[in-house]
Parts: C-alpha cells; sequence; structure tokens
C-alpha cells in the first residue's frame, strides 16, 4: 500500500494572471526574510509607505535555481540588507509584486529571474 505524502500544494499562475506588466513599481526598503522555494523565490521587505509607517511586502522573484545560475547566493539577501526593487505590483492591489532586478546600496545590480519574460 503507497499512501501519498501529505505536502502542501502552491498553486502555479502566470505572471499576467497576477501581476500587472503595464505599470512599475520600486520598492526601497529593507529585507525580512528571503524564501528560496520553488517555483518562485520570495522576498520580504520592510517598506515605510507615504505615511512613515513600515509595510512588508512580498517579491516574488525566479526559482531557486535561475538565481543561483544569475549568480546569486543564499547570502545575497541576508535580513537587514538594504535593496531597491524594479518590477511590477500585483494587480489586486496587495502588497505583492514581481522583481525585475534589485539594486544594493554600493551599486550592485541583480537580475531577479523575474517570470514577466517567460509570460
Amino acid at each position: 500500500l503507497i499512501l501519498p505524502a501529505a505536502l502542501p500544494v502552491q498553486a502555479h499562475h502566470s505572471f499576467s494572471a497576477e501581476f500587472d506588466g503595464n505599470k512599475n513599481i520600486t520598492l526601497t526598503g529593507t529585507v525580512v526574510e528571503m524564501e528560496w522555494v520553488n517555483p518562485h523565490t520570495w522576498l520580504h521587505i520592510a517598506v515605510e509607505n507615504a505615511d512613515g509607517v513600515a509595510e512588508e511586502w512580498m517579491v516574488e522573484g525566479g526559482s531557486p535555481g535561475v538565481l543561483l545560475r544569475l549568480g546569486w547566493t543564499k547570502d545575497s539577501l541576508l535580513p537587514g540588507t538594504k535593496v531597491i526593487m524594479q518590477g511590477f505590483p500585483a494587480k489586486d492591489g496587495s502588497l505583492r509584486a514581481n522583481s525585475r532586478s534589485l539594486e544594493f546600496p554600493d551599486g550592485r545590480v541583480l537580475d531577479a529571474g523575474s517570470s514577466s519574460r517567460r509570460d
């Protein structure tokens, strides 16, 4: 008898179903957490809103394998790292975005392996 493992299942949606490729967004903030999970990595960043209150954004990036091939390491985005994210906002107005690139205070830029290129 073979029993299936009880694992959580995450739905995988196309870029255009979730994000607005016609709008650009820039988020400047501090890394809270980087989730190296498939099918997409998720970067959590604290971004100060217009009222000066920190909001936590979830930013979708490429898969772990894609990011590693682009030069990322598990230490690229440690908590407390300052970043500027260029990407596309969620269509539903939530605090989520799809990242095109990340820039660091020293000027380095990392391609985020965005799914926007493959949709």
